[in-house]
């Protein structure tokens, strides 16, 4: 099978290690020359958000899936009226995409998401208590195109473009669940896992798992996860961002259509990875075991500040000593600061060992030009 997929980036690229195991054909499309998938899959240089672009990559494609959603969904749309098969969606694509669309998507829905208003461009009638945080309508990822407004004195900073106005939530924990769904109906959840984020770069820096939830926790986050499963209307894998707030109460902060940094730690703590899911949704295969052996947690590897250039690695060696603890690096040439280019997944028998465990590798290792 002809498998395309938008995108070339890190999330392809452990996406097309697992799936080589299986007899498929892999191309990709990606604005980069070097772009992580470039030399493991039939590349195609060229933009993913370009109609003609994306409609003449697809349609030669048994299937076409996204390594991330801010791709032409209309050019999708297209392909899918030839009779290519789109996994997930034009439509939910779409829908995700645009941060207005998704909060709608949740309303209509029933599912809960803190209270919001839109904003077309003008400050004048704001009425959203604050604090608040804005989320540009489009573009926004790994914290860009959000922002937090406190006061009125804030304003002053608020964006023109098209937005979402959401109330603050006062967070207790960051979780996420991934989810999948099949064209059979088929679904499966792996764990939720704990996500802790680097205050300063505002990226995800640790993710754990298992947490330890309330009874009453577990039932809200099962209800979400049903209600987005039987609204979502389309095959594919699916990460929910979820806010715990002080109160006790869970609300989805936002999905992404896609693979996830919040599942990376899968790949050596569940029965099955989420790439591995990945390929049996997009292939309408079963789906698989996603049961948890141990504690697992993940720690992104990121450029540090004052480097930009060829990459070099300090500390991998030291690393590599380390017992249950496995490097995956993204195939990029160059470093910035903050930019994301590898993790680490570690393994141990308790929380307080993961979390030591984690400690010590982030002091360990440094990326640097």
């Amino acid at each position: 099978m002809k498998i395309g997929i938008l995108g070339g980036g890190q999330l392809g690229r452990m996406f097309i290690q697992e799936a080589l195991k299986y007899d498929d054909e892999f191309y990709t499309l990606d604005p980069a020359s070097d772009a992580p998938c470039h030399n493991i899959s039939h590349f195609t240089q060229g933009s993913f958000n370009d109609y003609e672009t994306v409609l003449n990559f697809g349609q030669d494609k048994d299937v076409v899936t996204i390594e991330i959603e801010h791709v032409n969904a209309d050019a999708l749309a297209e392909l899918e009226n030839q009779g290519v098969k789109v996994v997930p969606n034009a439509k939910i694509i779409k829908t995700i995409q645009q941060k207005i669309l998704q909060k709608e998507f949740y309303k209509t829905h029933d599912i809960p998401s803190p209270e919001f208003e839109i904003m077309d461009g003008s400050s004048d009638e704001i009425k959203i208590q604050f604090p608040f945080v804005q989320k540009l309508n489009t573009g926004g990822y790994d914290g860009k195109g959000v922002q937090i407004i406190h006061s009125s004195e804030d304003l002053r900073n608020l964006w023109t473009e098209d937005s979402v106005l959401e109330k603050l939530v006062d967070i207790d924990k960051e979780l996420s669940i991934i989810v999948a769904i099949n064209e059979n109906g088929e679904t499966k959840t792996f764990p939720v896992t704990e996500m802790v984020a680097d205050p300063k770069l505002n990226l995800l820096d640790f993710n754990i798992c298992p947490v330890f939830l309330s009874e009453n926790v577990e039932n809200q986050i099962n209800s979400i996860t049903s209600k987005f499963l039987k609204a979502v209307n389309s095959p594919g894998l699916f990460a929910i961002e979820l806010f715990l707030d002080k109160e006790g109460k869970v609300w989805v902060n936002e999905t992404a259509p896609r693979l996830h940094n919040s599942g990376h730690q899968s790949q050596e703590g569940n029965a099955n990875s989420q790439f591995e899911q990945m390929y049996r949704a997009v292939k309408n295969l079963p789906l698989a075991d996603t049961d948890t052996f141990t504690f697992s947690g993940m720690l992104n590897i990121v450029g540090a500040e004052g480097f930009s250039g060829k990459v070099i690695y300090e500390g991998m060696e030291e690393v590599l000593k380390l017992p249950k603890t496995y490097i995956h690096l993204y195939g990029k040439t160059e470093t910035k600061p903050g930019r994301k280019m590898g993790h680490i997944n570690v393994l141990a028998d308790s929380r307080e060992e993961l979390m030591e465990k984690l400690v010590k590798v982030k002091a360990i290792v440094r990326v640097i030009a």
